[in-house]
């Protein structure tokens, strides 16, 4: 071959590289990872999600791609990001219970896949847990559901606890059945329970405020992706005020809480994962029941007990799944 010919070859090779490229990349299938709170707080949850795709033969930026978008608790700002997502456009939507809300309420091709602590009927999200129907499915882990089981561990260390306050954003219907069962399985032991509907910083630090000049002996925060998003703030001033508290998650605990009984948040969200897999492999959102999760923790931090001068009785640090030293 004379040499001008292959200079001219492999000038149309070398070319030709990144439209191959851009094809592959193009090629790739795309996933929109939506929720309604900040990026800090959830990336536990992109970890977990991660490991389900993996699980199921998926690596991120190997063979699937996916678009972060976070809300900042900003609801408002959801229908704009769902758009972003369809636009884009993205294969699946994986989305907490207010970003499935949103993205539900935007498209009907789009296969969505949800993670919540609420009944996803009830939310209008999907027609039945066995039969979803239409784009819809995901994980359930109706965590406002065990309000009573929360109520009677925190009662167990903090016995003396006259008046307990109770911290939950009250925006959803799943927050109000979980204060009414709280609120009777107080008033069934002879216990005052003061509710407090927060919805911004200020909210909760006005409630602490009012919950030192009411006496108040223990506190149960409600689930919720804005009290979820807020933990730190609320371990904070939990440790401050030397308040027992109660939380819905172990993501609680871990920075500072006292106790967490629910489900797993983190396998849930590696569940929806393998949901996701199975959605880019070719099933439909419709054939998918939805999943209810089945995995429960107690988690109890033992340091931050002795820094509040509790006795923890043999009988709960037996129920522990997780002691934190």
């Amino acid at each position: 071959m004379r040499r001008r010919e292959f200079i001219t070859l492999l000038g149309s090779a070398v070319a030709a590289w990144p439209i191959a490229v851009r094809a592959q990349q193009s090629a790739m299938p795309v996933i929109g990872f939506l929720r309604s709170t900040p990026l800090d707080t959830s990336l536990s949850l992109v970890a977990a999600f991660r490991q389900g795709l993996k699980e199921s033969g998926f690596d991120e930026g190997q063979n699937v791609a996916v678009e972060y978008r976070y809300a900042d608790n900003q609801i408002d700002r959801l229908p704009g990001l769902v758009d972003e997502l369809v636009r884009r456009p993205v294969n699946v939507i994986v989305a907490n219970v207010l970003a499935a809300v949103a993205a539900k309420n935007a498209t009907t091709t789009v296969p969505i896949l949800f993670v919540t602590g609420s009944d996803p009927v009830k939310d209008g999200l999907v027609a039945s847990l066995n039969r979803p129907g239409a784009n819809v499915t995901g994980v359930s882990f109706v965590s406002g559901a065990l309000g009573s089981k929360r109520l009677e561990i925190l009662r167990q260390l903090a016995p003396n606890a006259k008046t307990v306050a109770m911290l939950v954003q009250l925006d959803a219907d799943e927050s109000v059945l979980e204060q009414r069962q709280v609120q009777a399985a107080a008033r069934a032991t002879g216990q005052q329970l003061i509710v407090f509907d927060v919805n911004n910083t200020a909210d909760i630090e006005s409630a602490f405020a009012t919950m030192a000049t009411r006496g108040v002996g223990a506190l149960y925060v409600g689930t919720g992706p804005f009290t979820t998003s807020h933990r730190e703030q609320l371990a904070a001033l939990a440790a401050q005020n030397a308040i027992p508290a109660m939380y819905p998650l172990r993501q609680f605990v871990a920075v500072g809480g006292l106790m967490s009984y629910g489900a797993s948040i983190s396998d849930a969200y590696r569940q929806v994962g393998n949901y996701a897999a199975r959605i880019l492999k070719g099933e439909r959102p419709a054939d998918l029941p939805v999943i209810q999760a089945t995995k429960f923790d107690f988690v109890l931090n033992l340091k931050v007990a002795k820094a509040l001068g509790l006795t923890v009785p043999e009988r709960v640090l037996s129920l522990a799944d997780e002691v934190i030293e």
